[in-house]
C-alpha cells in the first residue's frame, strides 16, 4: 500500500470510529430523553430525544458515505468516488433541516394547544448530564471533522453543538417552570427550532458549493505556487487551477513562464520536477504544466511591454496580466489579461483597453485574452 493509500485508509477509520462514537452516544441520550418526556409529559424533551435519533441517523450515513468514497477507482469512475462524500454531507444537512421543521411543527402545536408538564428532580439531572455530553460530543466531532476535512463530521459536529443548547434551554425553561408555574418549553423549542432549520440549511448550502465547484483556499493555491516558485527557471505561475475529487483529492492544471531560450527537453525535466514536488509537499496532482515564453532577446519587446502595462494599468479592474510574448516576424502580440469579478461589465472594459492597445500598434495583430481570476 503506498503513503497515499495508507493515509486515506486512516483517514478513513478515523471518520468512521468517530460516527460509531456519535451513534453509541446519540442512542444513549435519545432512550433517557424519551423516558423522561413521556415520564414528564414534555414535548420539549420528547423532540429533544427524536434530534437525537436524527443525529445518529446521521452518523450512519456518514458512515455509509465514506465506505462508498474510499471504493477504488475503476472503469467508470477512473478518478475515484471520493465526491460521495460531499453527497453524504448532504444528507446529514437534510436530516437536520427535517429534524428542524419537525422540531417547529412540534411546538407550535404545542403552542396552540398546551399542555402541563410536570418535571422531577431526576429528569433535570438527566437533562443536564446530557447537555455536558452533547456539547462535549459536538467539540469532539467537529474537531476531528476538521483535522481529517470531513464536511459530514464537522455537519454532525455542528448539530450536536445546537442539541446541547436545545437541551439547556429545555433545562431553563424546566427551571421556570417549576419556579414560576409558567410554561415556557413550546415557545422555547420554537426558537431552536429555528436555529436548527438556520443551521440546516447553511450547511446544505455549503455542501452544494463544493459539488458546484468553488475557489480554493488562498493556502493552498499559495503553497503550490510557493513550490513552483522555488524553482529557480520558473518567472511566473499563472492560471492555477484545481479540480476537487473529494477531500484532499485535488488534481491540478497550471501555467509557468520560463525565458524563451529553454529548449524542449529542459522544459521537460523541469515539469517532472514539478509535479512531483507539488505532490509530495501538496497532496495536490498536476496533470499539466504549460509554458509562457518571455522575450529576454529584444529591447524592442521589452519597450512594447511597458507601454502596453501602462496603458493596460491605466484601467481600474485589472487584476493581473501574463503570458506575454511578441512574434515580430508575424507581428503579433500575445497575452492574457485578468479581470476583477467585481467589474460591473467585464466585457466592455476588455474590449475598451483592447481598442486603446490597437491604436498603440495599429501594425500588429492582437491576440489578447480575457482570463478567469479562478485562484489567490
Amino acid at each position: 500500500m503506498n503513503q497515499t493509500s495508507s493515509t486515506e485508509a486512516s483517514r478513513d477509520a478515523v471518520i468512521i470510529r468517530t460516527s460509531i462514537i456519535g451513534i453509541a452516544a446519540n442512542l444513549f441520550l435519545a432512550a433517557f430523553k424519551a423516558a423522561v418526556g413521556l415520564l414528564s409529559n414534555s414535548i420539549a424533551v420528547i423532540l429533544d430525544a427524536v434530534n437525537n435519533l436524527s443525529d445518529a441517523l446521521s452518523s450512519v450515513v456518514t458512515i455509509i458515505g465514506t465506505r462508498l468514497a474510499s471504493r477504488k477507482p475503476d472503469k467508470k469512475h477512473p478518478l475515484g468516488h471520493g465526491r460521495t462524500e460531499y453527497l453524504s454531507a448532504m444528507v446529514v444537512a437534510a436530516i437536520v433541516l427535517y429534524a428542524g421543521i419537525t422540531s417547529l411543527a412540534e411546538s407550535v402545536k404545542k403552542i396552540l394547544r398546551p399542555e402541563t408538564p410536570d418535571y422531577s428532580v431526576t429528569s433535570l439531572v438527566i437533562i443536564a448530564a446530557a447537555v455536558i455530553v452533547k456539547i462535549l460530543l459536538g467539540r469532539y466531532v467537529k474537531r476531528t471533522g476538521e483535522r481529517v476535512g470531513s464536511g459530514s463530521l464537522v455537519a454532525s459536529g455542528s448539530d450536536a453543538t445546537f442539541d446541547a443548547v436545545l437541551s439547556a434551554s429545555v433545562l431553563v425553561s424546566a427551571v421556570i417552570f417549576l419556579v414560576t408555574g409558567i410554561s415556557l418549553e413550546a415557545f422555547v423549542g420554537a426558537v431552536i427550532a429555528g436555529f436548527i432549520i438556520k443551521a440546516g440549511v447553511e450547511m446544505l448550502l455549503e455542501t452544494l458549493d463544493d459539488i458546484i465547484g468553488h475557489r480554493e483556499s488562498g493556502e493552498l493555491t499559495r503553497s503550490i505556487k510557493e513550490v513552483i516558485l522555488a524553482e529557480p527557471e520558473v518567472h511566473g505561475v499563472y492560471d492555477l487551477i484545481l479540480h476537487d475529487y473529494g477531500p484532499d483529492r485535488h488534481l491540478g492544471s497550471v501555467h509557468v513562464s520560463v525565458e524563451d531560450v529553454m529548449t524542449a527537453d529542459r522544459f521537460d525535466a523541469l515539469t517532472r520536477r514539478l509535479m512531483g514536488s507539488v505532490l509530495q509537499k501538496t497532496g495536490v496532482i498536476l496533470t499539466a504544466v504549460g509554458l509562457y515564453a518571455i522575450n529576454t532577446k529584444d529591447d524592442e519587446v521589452s519597450a512594447m511591454q511597458t507601454k502596453i502595462n501602462e496603458i493596460i494599468h491605466g484601467h481600474d479592474g485589472v487584476l493581473q496580466t501574463h503570458g506575454f510574448y511578441v512574434d515580430k516576424e508575424k507581428q503579433e502580440i500575445f497575452f492574457d489579461l485578468v479581470l476583477d469579478f467585481a467589474v460591473e461589465d467585464r466585457k466592455s472594459l476588455f474590449h475598451a483597453i483592447r481598442r486603446e492597445i490597437e491604436e498603440a500598434f495599429p501594425n500588429w495583430k492582437l491576440c489578447m485574452t480575457m482570463d478567469i481570476d479562478v485562484s489567490d
